[in-house]
């Protein structure tokens, strides 16, 4: 509610007559006094905003002006709290859009992703699943070759001369090379498969006991294009220091998706720092895990030897939308969303530890099993009992 602090009348020629010695900063004359208007009067116990509204009532001798004060700071503040609420809001819906849109794609990803590797797999497995009998029959006809060449071993003209032109020592000898390459080639297509079907995960939505370096290594094959050495770049060296994990419950398609995140961002910083020339050492990524019995948490640690993280952006690092990526290059949201699976899906923390010229760290704890996941659990024994 508005109140009226008080009214008073002025009257005079308007020289010397003014409100200053009222309201600090109020216009000195009445000829420069406003209808309406609104000031904010500072005093010791606290800030008041004043609206006032005068009216002059001339006469024939003097000139009368009615000034009425209303104490409107209640007001001011409700707006400016529904101003800061209404941002929030925006910000808000903003920033759940964004992630509903992400979410989105990321399950049209999965969906992509799964049924690209189910139609590469079948053929796959064909010509893998051929490969043995194909060797066996290769390895036939070589010894009955052999057998040929043992007993006759001057054949007529034309058989030396095709011999020749064919240079059939060599086959012998790269036939069988050549036919175990294509069987590694299978096999590393195989890998390639299953790591994509495990990295999308679409049958694993609920919790799930896994293992967390499964799927670690699942997300560095599928970087393994970008840890190679190119002709702008050299290679990275990973270093793994695994230690002995229990499996842990949580969401592995979510997870893999925070590993992704954070080991991409871990090589653009690592690229990033060998173009601009910030740092000569040989760049390279160190992944370890550890466990915690007593406080049952398991912490998963990524970092990188770049060039680091300036302090004065660490704090909004996973804020939604803010990214240091060029234009068309980062989202923000890839860190945000990072922060969001760890904190609020696995009830775990996600931190940065970064200095400049000596690299970032960024370190996971997740709880071996969420409080969510035991509460879900004895639901489930009291439906049972029931």
């Amino acid at each position: 509610m508005e109140s009226r602090l008080s009214h008073f009348h002025i009257s005079g020629t308007g020289s010397g007559n003014h409100l200053s010695k009222w309201i600090f900063g109020f216009p000195d004359y009445p000829q420069q006094w406003t209808k309406r208007s609104e000031h904010t009067l500072f005093h010791k116990a606290g800030v008041q905003t004043l609206e006032i509204s005068i009216s002059d009532r001339p006469h024939q001798d003097f000139q009368e002006y009615v000034v009425i004060l209303h104490d409107i700071t209640k007001r001011k503040q409700a707006e400016e709290r529904l101003r800061q609420s209404q941002a929030q809001l925006q910000q808000e819906a903003k920033l759940l859009a964004s992630q509903l849109v992400q979410s989105e794609k990321m399950s049209s990803l999965g969906q992509l992703v799964a049924g690209v590797a189910h139609e590469i797999n079948n053929p796959v497995n064909f010509i893998y699943g051929n490969l043995t009998p194909a060797n066996q029959y290769t390895q036939d006809l070589l010894e009955l070759l052999q057998l040929y060449q043992q007993y006759y071993p001057n054949p007529v003209t034309q058989i030396q001369n095709q011999a020749q032109a064919i240079d059939i020592d060599f086959l012998i000898e790269d036939l069988p090379k050549l036919l175990a390459s294509m069987r590694i080639g299978a096999e590393r297509i195989t890998e390639i498969v299953q790591s994509l079907r495990n990295f999308s995960r679409l049958d694993q939505a609920e919790m799930k006991a896994v293992n967390i370096h499964e799927g670690i290594d699942n997300t560095l094959m599928l970087l393994e294009h970008r840890l190679k050495a190119t002709a702008n770049y050299p290679a990275i060296k990973l270093i793994k220091e695994y230690s002995n994990l229990p499996l842990v419950e949580c969401y592995p398609g979510q997870l893999n998706q925070v590993f992704m995140n954070i080991l991409a961002n871990a090589i653009d910083a690592l690229e990033e720092s060998i173009v601009d020339e910030k740092t000569t050492n040989i760049p390279q990524i160190c992944i370890c895990t550890s466990f915690i019995p007593d406080q049952q948490l398991v912490i998963i640690s990524i970092a990188d030897n770049g060039c680091g993280i300036p302090e004065n952006i660490q704090n909004q690092l996973f804020d939604p939308f803010f990214t240091t990526k060029p234009v068309g290059k980062g989202t923000g949201l890839g860190l945000s969303i990072s922060y969001q699976i760890i904190t609020q899906k696995h009830q775990g923390t996600l931190e940065c530890i970064s200095s400049p010229k000596k690299g970032t760290e960024f370190i996971i704890t997740i709880p071996l099993i969420p409080v969510l996941s035991l509460s879900e659990n004895n639901n489930q024994s009291q439906t049972l009992k029931l």
